[in-house]
């Protein structure tokens, strides 16, 4: 360690963490800034186990912070990756409706996407969907050709590399156990430490409750674990795809239902599902945490959002079970895809933001507190929104810490 007193530390190091440690060192040189990640390298949770989309901006109520940051977000990301050289694939994007009545929604969703400066966006028929993705089936589809696909893994080391080239320091390994104050100075006791500190920016992704109460801020959420499931394309099948496809969303759930992707790295996914995890890295479905999941269920925030969604959360454990289930569900989409086609499970865990009322949070919050801003919820697109989202959380610390440049 070079040294152990900072002017500002970052805990966590996923895309949203790094992105702000690098667009922090950038801005403000003169402080001495570090990252604390408790894992042995960056990116290894929500940001190195989501599908790698660079998403449009489509979904998103006009006005949130979803929308506001997604298609910016998008750009920078991408001139980001043009400057480092990092690879990614504009495939573009089908959201098919295979329902008469789901017409009328992704009407509204073209609305949403234009108003959202989602570019390019058209509405296609039969004949031109058959054209971008013949193996698809669909009454109605919009087409997304700004939608595209990248590691995020990638991207995230590039962005620790920047931040180290600038003067950062990042530590792995380095679990913060303990965070107390005094004399208006911050101290985590650490795996690797004590260090003191002026200012922290809590980007711990599926700690981020966590650690805001660690510091005696109670942030009026949960984080709640869902592992998203799902399968990948035998590679001799793989042809059934050329981009993405996608179901028209419910527009009272935050996941979008199970779909297909292409992986930049190669191959392609179909999934995923989104059942309860009784751990927050609950990759597995025998991974079991005692804590975490104590904490899950003795949360009246859950049991309330449980009475609103049990036959949803029933009808996904279901699915999660019955693999013949899980195949109807893909098959709505591609009819062609067959069991035979599906191998090689794997997970993510997505950390969903739940109040005390129930209520499922769909937008991001952060927020603010004396010395610290806390990310408490990034979902999807945050990936995609990154640097958008720490030039946001940067001009928070601006402000609320005083930085001078």
């Amino acid at each position: 360690m070079n040294s152990d007193k900072y002017d500002i530390v970052v805990i966590g190091a996923g895309i949203i963490g790094l992105a702000t440690a690098m667009t922090l060192v950038t801005r403000y040189p003169r402080y001495k800034i570090a990252v604390l990640e408790k894992d042995n390298d960056v990116a290894l949770h929500q940001t190195g186990h989501n599908s790698g989309v660079i998403h449009a901006g489509i979904y998103y109520a006009p006005g949130t912070q979803k929308s506001n940051f997604c298609s910016i977000g998008g750009k920078l990301l991408r001139a980001f990756c043009d400057e480092h050289d990092i690879n990614y694939d504009m495939c573009g994007k089908v959201i098919v409706a295979t329902k008469e009545e789901e017409i009328p929604r992704l009407e509204d969703l073209l609305e949403r996407g234009t108003a959202n400066g989602a570019e390019g966006l058209e509405m296609v028929g039969p004949e031109r969907l058959a054209e971008l993705e013949p193996y698809a089936a669909g009454l109605q589809a919009i087409y997304s050709p700004n939608t595209g696909i990248i590691d995020y893994a990638e991207v995230s080391k590039a962005y620790a590399t920047q931040f180290r080239e600038h003067g950062g320091d990042l530590f792995t390994n380095a679990a913060v156990h303990e965070i107390s104050e005094k004399d208006g100075k911050t101290y985590l006791e650490t795996a690797i430490g004590s260090i003191q500190t002026d200012r922290v920016i809590n980007c711990a992704g599926l700690q981020a409750d966590m650690v805001a109460r660690m510091m005696g801020v109670e942030p009026g959420l949960r984080i709640i674990p869902f592992r998203g499931e799902y399968f990948s394309i035998r590679k001799d099948r793989q042809y059934l795809l050329n981009g993405l496809i996608y179901p028209v969303p419910d527009p009272a759930l935050p996941f979008l239902g199970v779909h297909f992707t292409k992986r930049i790295t190669g191959g392609v996914e179909a999934g995923p599902n989104a059942v309860l995890a009784m751990a927050r890295e609950g990759y597995k479905k025998t991974s079991f945490n005692f804590k975490e999941a104590i904490d899950t269920l003795t949360y009246s925030g859950f049991w309330k959002m449980s009475a609103t969604y049990w036959k949803v959360g029933l009808d996904e454990q279901y699915r999660s079970l019955r693999k013949s289930v899980f195949l109807k569900s893909l098959q709505v989409l591609m009819p062609e895809i067959q069991m035979s086609d599906l191998t090689d499970p794997g997970a993510g865990v997505r950390a969903q933001a739940i109040d005390s009322n129930g209520n499922l949070l769909q937008d991001f919050a952060i927020s603010e507190t004396q010395n610290a801003i806390h990310v408490l919820s990034a979902p999807s697109p945050g990936a995609t929104s990154s640097l958008a989202i720490s030039d946001y959380i940067v001009d928070l610390a601006q402000k609320s810490f005083e930085l001078v440049a």
